[in-house]
């Protein structure tokens, strides 16, 4: 499989040079899908496209009446404060053979749509040890594709991530970003891999604000975005055993 296997299609034309594209791709604790959920609201961003292959899942998302594509692309208008933002986002987890052509497509089309850069929210896994206590941590680290992006992240106070592993479409765009000379940064919060956490999107959404945005946000929605998330995957995870037995029917809300 290679990326000519997925491709984009636009469904209204806009322009983005210099906007920053947001990785919406399920990350631990879901801190990027609830990030990206949240900014595609609290910006009113508009369905702009989708991404889409053979290969992805043989699903429709019905939302408000509509049908919806598994990976989506919303984009916000210019001239709002701050930059302009554009989101991919998708509620399913990539298979390891996607990972890569879905990370090339998504910067190929960021570069030919002539973004500033790509920005991926993700959750830094935490010590099994820690995860019923108060002592994760609530800083924010930051690893960027170019020096220029790490002299930005330095200006905003952002803590380095100095070693470890960023893996999924983050870790691809960074090595992408950095082999084609694109912006790339990820930023990332300690998660609770188990379950939605609101309380790491936050803490990335705060950066990104501080980043690009600008502007004050209630962090009580996120919370309740998290609850939602939940909910729709323990209702797939119902799904997905009732599809074991043949003799009973999937029920059509797979997704809400």
């Amino acid at each position: 499989m290679d990326r000519n296997d997925i491709k984009i299609y636009e469904l209204k034309r806009m322009d983005l040079k210099g906007a920053t594209v947001i990785d919406g791709f399920p990350s631990v604790g879901l801190v990027s899908s609830i990030a990206a959920n949240y900014l595609i609201k609290v910006l009113e961003m508009e369905h702009i496209g989708i991404m889409d292959s053979v290969h992805f899942p043989t699903v429709s998302l019905i939302r408000d009446a509509r049908p919806l594509s598994p990976v989506r692309i919303y984009a916000g208008r210019k001239g709002r404060g701050g930059d302009q933002i554009v989101a991919f986002i998708s509620e399913f987890q990539a298979p390891p053979n996607l990972i890569r052509p879905i990370s090339y497509t998504l910067i190929d089309w960021a570069i030919e749509q002539r973004c500033k850069m790509i920005v991926s929210p993700e959750g830094l896994v935490v010590d099994p040890e820690l995860r019923d206590s108060a002592e994760i941590s609530d800083v924010v680290f930051g690893i960027a594709s170019t020096q220029r992006g790490r002299e930005l992240l330095k200006q905003h106070g952002i803590q380095s991530f100095e070693e470890g592993v960023i893996s999924g479409v983050a870790g691809i765009l960074l090595n992408e970003g950095r082999k084609r000379d694109f912006e790339v940064l990820t930023l990332l919060a300690e998660a609770h891999p188990d379950f939605p956490d609101a309380k790491a999107a936050a803490l990335v959404l705060e950066a990104i604000d501080e980043l690009l945005l600008g502007i004050e946000f209630d962090a009580k929605p996120l919370f309740e975005e998290a609850q939602r998330i939940e909910e729709h995957i323990r209702e797939i995870q119902k799904q997905a055993v009732v599809r074991r037995d043949e003799r009973t029917p999937a029920r059509p809300n797979m997704y809400g």
